[in-house]
């Protein structure tokens, strides 16, 4: 055989074993983990995904998931559709209440689901470097931090350690309605405390209200019903 046939084989040979070395490389890298996208690319997108999901979990019918799966993307970064500033009670999920999986809901969470400087600039974050297109203040059926601020204001009860600082927070909410004669003052103080946070939340300088203004986000409230588990705009 002349030289330069066994220098040509040689070569192809090379380059077959080189090709073989990349794919092995590539089988043994696995699957690129490609960063998460948002389900939603403005608010009345996200808030459709939210009442859709809402139905499904109010009919039992939530969508199977794999939780394993994404979990290599989830770690490149998060894309969340949406915001939700909920109470802390434990029998309100916001997840589970809207049939969402992990990274979809970026959820901040204190007891009477109120506005602070610490969860402002938690849903600050999430509008303006996650991409959140929409906050849902969701306050809930029979709260005990509403109930707990109807009852000091009220009555005068004292409040142990720094509980009493929730009834400051939320008292600019609730008090006038105590005012104004009427039947279910409990729901109608949860539903006051939630219209005056979103309020605070359209208004808040110089994140939210700028976005809001320009239609990039949206701030809504709603009340979620421990007995049905249906979730009722306000």
């Amino acid at each position: 055989m002349c030289e330069l046939c066994v220098a040509a084989g040689l070569g192809r040979r090379r380059m077959m074993l080189s090709g073989a070395g990349l794919l092995a490389s590539a089988a043994l890298a696995g699957p690129a983990r490609a960063k998460p996208v948002s389900a939603a690319d403005n608010p009345d997108a996200a808030l459709n995904l939210l009442l859709e999901g809402n139905a499904r979990y109010v009919a039992n019918q939530p969508r199977e998931r794999d939780f394993s799966a994404g979990r290599a993307g989830r770690e490149q970064g998060q894309a969340p559709f949406a915001a939700i500033l909920s109470c802390a009670d434990s029998r309100v999920a916001p997840e589970l209440a809207f049939d969402q999986g992990p990274g979809d809901l970026f959820v901040v969470r204190v007891a009477g689901n109120f506005v602070s400087p610490d969860s402002l600039a938690s849903l600050e974050y999430g509008a303006a470097v996650l991409g959140t297109k929409l906050i849902l203040v969701l306050g809930h059926s029979s709260c005990g931090a509403v109930n707990a601020t109807v009852g000091a204001l009220q009555n005068g009860n004292r409040l142990p350690g720094h509980i009493a600082d929730l009834v400051r927070a939320m008292k600019p909410g609730i008090a006038p309605v105590l005012t104004k004669p009427g039947e279910d003052l409990e729901q109608r103080a949860v539903v006051a405390n939630v219209r005056y946070q979103v309020q605070r939340l359209q208004h808040a300088k110089p994140i939210l209200e700028e976005m809001n203004a320009q239609k990039k986000l949206r701030v809504i409230g709603a009340v979620y019903q421990l007995a049905t588990g249906k979730v009722e705009l306000v």
